[in-house]
């Protein structure tokens, strides 16, 4: 499945026929925050294809929420599509209510919802920007999990999206940067906390990826989004993300809880 988005980023691929499905997640239910797009939507074809269902929350984009809808049920698989703020409490709890009355409860919960703006200086940053990155980056995480939690069980997992950012910094995304962090601390934290549960918490900090985020740059600097690359000189790709969120939603990732898979063509990170 690929998509064209603009002539400075590579066409997006969500997945291909080379991913093949062998049922690791076998009617699993799985909630993913974001699925409407980029990431989201190819972390939500891989879990299709692996013959879970899969319920997707999106802000706001209803023709690109149909599309992975569309995508999820091609696939052969059960699909829920939800509009919701992940900045507001009371929405992250009707989206797990829905889920939850629909399917019965949650197996899997990939926390990807998220925004990001550049800005050359601190002091372009206003209050209200500062809060809406931590409003939807970082709250939201925390209420949908908070919701979710009351559904989940043993060896079931949680899987948040945190950015390499979060270990390299960037200087243009200062406050988006600070989120990811925030993230990466959260995990190790709440992973802790859940072992008594059974359930694990983990990961994925992405690199550059060709995804529809990546645009905010095009009115800010275009060289930005020409010149973005990784050490093995190109950006990476949706489809490339979403085996990873399947390991770790899987029982081959058993022993794996409060870790993080680096997907970042090979940027060192020392994380």
């Amino acid at each position: 499945m690929t998509e064209h988005l603009d002539d400075m980023l590579p066409p997006v691929e969500y997945i291909n026929d080379d991913y093949k499905g062998s049922g690791k997640l076998t009617g699993k239910r799985v909630l993913i925050t974001g699925g409407d797009s980029g990431i989201g939507r190819a972390v939500a074809l891989h879990m299709a294809r692996e013959s879970a269902k899969v319920a997707i929350v999106y802000h706001s984009d209803d023709e690109s929420a149909l599309e992975t809808q569309k995508g999820i049920e091609a696939e052969g698989a059960d699909a829920l599509i939800l509009q919701g703020d992940t900045a507001s409490s009371a929405s992250c709890k009707q989206a797990v209510e829905e889920v939850v009355a629909q399917w019965g409860g949650i197996d899997v919960l990939i926390n990807n919802a998220g925004m990001q703006k550049p800005y050359n200086d601190l002091s372009e940053v206003s209050d209200e920007d500062w809060q809406q990155h931590f409003d939807i980056n970082m709250a939201g995480i925390f209420y949908v999990t908070r919701a979710a939690l009351e559904h989940m069980k043993e060896g079931d997992s949680i899987i948040n999206t945190t950015s390499v950012n979060a270990y390299v910094g960037n200087d243009v995304l200062v406050p988006y940067t600070a989120t990811k962090g925030a993230i990466v601390s959260y995990t190790r934290a709440l992973s802790k906390q859940l072992l008594n549960r059974g359930i694990r918490v983990n990961q994925v900090a992405p690199g550059p990826v060709a995804t529809e985020i990546q645009e905010v740059f095009k009115d800010f600097d275009k060289d930005i989004l020409e010149s973005m690359s990784s050490p093995m000189g190109r950006i990476g790709q949706p489809r490339e993300m979403g085996p990873a969120y399947v390991f770790l939603a899987c029982q081959d990732s058993s022993f794996m809880t409060g870790q993080t898979l680096h997907l970042n063509g090979g940027m060192i990170t020392n994380g």
